[in-house]
Protein backbone atom coordinates (compact mmCIF):
# COMPACT_ATOMS: atom_id res chain seq x y z
CA UNK A 1 0.00 0.00 0.00
CA UNK A 2 1.24 3.98 -1.11
CA UNK A 3 0.76 6.42 1.11
CA UNK A 4 -0.11 9.69 0.52
CA UNK A 5 3.22 11.32 0.03
CA UNK A 6 3.98 8.25 -2.45
CA UNK A 7 0.69 8.91 -3.95
CA UNK A 8 1.35 12.71 -4.76
CA UNK A 9 4.88 11.65 -5.97
CA UNK A 10 3.65 9.09 -8.34
CA UNK A 11 1.04 11.89 -9.32
CA UNK A 12 3.52 14.09 -10.50
CA UNK A 13 5.69 11.50 -12.50
CA UNK A 14 2.47 10.68 -14.20
CA UNK A 15 2.30 13.74 -15.83
CA UNK A 16 5.27 13.51 -18.08
CA UNK A 17 4.77 10.14 -19.12
CA UNK A 18 2.43 8.84 -22.59
CA UNK A 19 -0.62 7.30 -22.32
CA UNK A 20 0.06 3.57 -23.58
CA UNK A 21 -2.85 1.22 -22.74
CA UNK A 22 -6.01 2.51 -24.40
CA UNK A 23 -9.26 0.76 -23.49
CA UNK A 24 -11.98 1.24 -26.65
CA UNK A 25 -15.31 -0.79 -27.64
CA UNK A 26 -14.17 -4.36 -26.90
CA UNK A 27 -13.74 -3.25 -23.32
CA UNK A 28 -11.03 -5.00 -21.07
CA UNK A 29 -10.04 -8.77 -21.96
CA UNK A 30 -7.08 -10.95 -21.09
CA UNK A 31 -5.04 -8.95 -24.09
CA UNK A 32 -5.41 -5.76 -22.42
CA UNK A 33 -4.68 -7.14 -18.92
CA UNK A 34 -0.71 -8.62 -20.50
CA UNK A 35 -0.47 -5.55 -21.74
CA UNK A 36 -1.12 -3.68 -18.47
CA UNK A 37 0.94 -6.02 -16.74
CA UNK A 38 4.08 -6.44 -19.20
CA UNK A 39 4.18 -2.47 -19.14
CA UNK A 40 4.11 -1.77 -15.50
CA UNK A 41 7.21 -4.68 -14.94
CA UNK A 42 8.94 -2.94 -18.07
CA UNK A 43 7.93 0.54 -16.76
CA UNK A 44 6.28 0.17 -13.01
CA UNK A 45 4.34 3.49 -13.37
CA UNK A 46 1.80 3.78 -16.40
CA UNK A 47 -0.73 5.57 -18.36
CA UNK A 48 -4.43 4.57 -19.37
CA UNK A 49 -7.14 6.23 -21.51
CA UNK A 50 -10.86 4.99 -21.63
CA UNK A 51 -12.45 5.47 -25.04
CA UNK A 52 -16.09 6.95 -25.16
CA UNK A 53 -16.93 3.56 -27.08
CA UNK A 54 -15.87 1.98 -24.18
CA UNK A 55 -18.62 0.00 -22.49
CA UNK A 56 -16.62 -0.03 -19.07
CA UNK A 57 -16.85 3.59 -17.07
CA UNK A 58 -13.47 4.87 -16.79
CA UNK A 59 -13.24 4.47 -12.94
CA UNK A 60 -14.58 0.74 -12.96
CA UNK A 61 -11.78 -0.03 -15.90
CA UNK A 62 -9.02 1.43 -13.54
CA UNK A 63 -10.36 -0.67 -10.75
CA UNK A 64 -10.29 -3.91 -12.16
CA UNK A 65 -7.04 -3.10 -14.37
CA UNK A 66 -5.43 -2.34 -10.89
CA UNK A 67 -6.91 -5.73 -9.81
CA UNK A 68 -6.24 -8.10 -12.48
CA UNK A 69 -2.44 -6.80 -12.07
CA UNK A 70 -2.14 -6.42 -8.45
CA UNK A 71 -1.12 -2.87 -9.31
CA UNK A 72 -2.15 0.42 -7.01
CA UNK A 73 -4.74 2.84 -8.41
CA UNK A 74 -2.71 6.36 -8.29
CA UNK A 75 -4.85 8.41 -9.95
CA UNK A 76 -8.18 8.58 -11.77
CA UNK A 77 -8.56 11.94 -14.22
CA UNK A 78 -11.04 12.54 -17.04
CA UNK A 79 -10.99 9.51 -19.34
CA UNK A 80 -7.64 8.70 -18.14
CA UNK A 81 -5.95 6.63 -15.14
CA UNK A 82 -2.89 6.07 -13.58
CA UNK A 83 -1.65 3.06 -12.09
CA UNK A 84 1.76 1.63 -9.72
CA UNK A 85 3.33 -1.23 -9.26
CA UNK A 86 6.96 -1.54 -7.61
CA UNK A 87 9.26 -4.07 -9.35
CA UNK A 88 11.44 -5.99 -6.88
CA UNK A 89 13.69 -7.27 -9.29
CA UNK A 90 14.50 -3.94 -11.21
CA UNK A 91 13.26 -0.96 -9.65
CA UNK A 92 12.82 1.92 -11.69
CA UNK A 93 11.04 4.70 -9.67
CA UNK A 94 12.29 5.23 -5.88
CA UNK A 95 9.54 6.39 -3.81
CA UNK A 96 9.91 8.84 -1.10
CA UNK A 97 10.23 6.71 2.59
CA UNK A 98 6.59 7.11 4.56
CA UNK A 99 6.84 8.67 7.89
CA UNK A 100 5.15 6.90 10.60
CA UNK A 101 3.02 9.67 13.04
Amino acid sequence: MITSKQRAYLRSLANNIDTILIIGKSGIGADTIKQADDALTARELIKAKVLETSPIPVREAAEKVSAETNSELVQVIGAKFVIYRKNDKEPKISLPKSSKK
